[in-house]
């Protein structure tokens, strides 16, 4: 394949959207944002009057159909996902899908045939915390054997409490915490650990906000896993944190241990006042995974035009969805699950 520039559509420009638009924009090199999707006119009239953009669409079939494009971003709703994943395909484009691949396996598996099917395609699914700086460190540093075998992956993965509100907003659409936000947990313990669970057993409520209890959600939920080489991994997720998004990890092994954001900080600065010495927090994920957005979209353009595939596959977004999809039946059933 040979271009100058690979031609993005992006679909979904609310906050994730837009900031993936904007990093296609001003941060990703061989790029270019040549048409958006929105079904809300006020993300359209921004689009054009922030990136100058002429091709604005409300139907996504619309805008697979007429506009000039190499390859399509989906950051829309997750219910959406696997339709437009396999309209993409078929129309011969290069797809990059933000988590989760699907809100079922039986989608997941819909997908998964329809990537096989399209295998001239580009396919990667956006699992950005492996792009984010601290992560692939993390990750080269157990590959080296630092810690010796890795045998228990924690992860705590918590909203702030002053974006509850939309929480609560979104709740109705929300495929609950485990797929929308322990996802992320789940995938990268898959990743540092490199098996797949054999059990799992997923508790938790609603101990602040009683809202979500009628979709059968909890504002934080936990789930304790073992893997299929003996290894283990704790989850936490949840939407109450009064300090910041905490996203937090640990990987322990047999020699020693690692550590990611611990302390949810902003930055490296301390400010110190009449109050003591404080460190100031990151209060949003596009905040704290600016750079992994940017190097995953990065990797995706790279593969189109070195006609390589990502190190993110289907697989793994199936293999996510299956477990968070297992957790939840778990927690609402107050069961231990082993997995086939």
């Amino acid at each position: 394949m040979t271009m100058n520039k690979v031609k993005i559509g992006l679909v979904g420009l609310g906050r994730l959207g837009h900031q993936h638009a904007d990093n296609i924009v001003n941060h990703v090199k061989n790029a270019q944002l040549s048409a958006v999707c929105s079904v809300q006119e006020d993300e359209l009239d921004r689009a054009k009057k922030e990136w100058g953009l002429n091709q604005c669409y409300a139907d996504y079939n619309e805008m697979l159909a007429q506009a000039e494009l190499d390859a399509v971003a989906i950051i829309s709703p997750s219910n959406l996902h696997c339709e437009q994943v396999i309209s993409a395909l078929e129309k011969g484009l290069h797809v990059f899908c933000e988590k989760p691949l699907g809100i079922s396996k039986a989608e997941c598996w819909v997908v998964e045939k329809a990537v096989a099917a399209q295998s001239k395609s580009v396919f990667m699914l956006g699992f950005m915390r492996r792009y984010d700086p601290s992560y692939t460190y993390a990750k080269k540093k157990i590959e080296s054997g630092f810690i010796g075998r890795p045998i228990l992956f924690r992860g705590y993965s918590v909203d702030p409490e002053s974006s509850i509100d939309g929480a609560i907003k979104y709740a109705a659409n929300s495929a609950g915490q485990f797929l929308d936000m322990a996802i992320h947990d789940i995938d990268l313990a898959r990743w540092f650990l490199q098996s797949e669970p054999k059990s799992i057993y997923a508790i938790g409520g609603c101990y602040a906000h009683q809202e979500f209890a009628k979709y059968e959600d909890g504002d934080n939920v936990s789930a304790l896993m073992q893997f299929e080489n003996e290894s283990m991994a704790f989850l936490l997720a949840g939407r109450t944190a009064p300090h910041g998004y905490n996203v937090e990890t640990e990987i322990i092994g047999t020699l020693g241990q690692i550590r990611i954001g611990s302390v949810p900080q902003k930055n490296l600065v301390e400010l110190m006042d009449a109050t003591g010495v404080r460190k100031e927090c990151a209060y949003s994920f596009l905040e704290r995974f600016h750079e992994a957005f940017v190097n995953e979209m990065q990797e995706f353009v790279d593969c189109i035009l070195e006609d390589i595939k990502p190190s993110v596959s289907v697989h793994d977004g199936t293999r996510s969805t299956i477990i968070a999809e297992l957790a939840t039946q778990s927690f609402k059933n107050n069961e231990l699950i082993k997995i086939n």
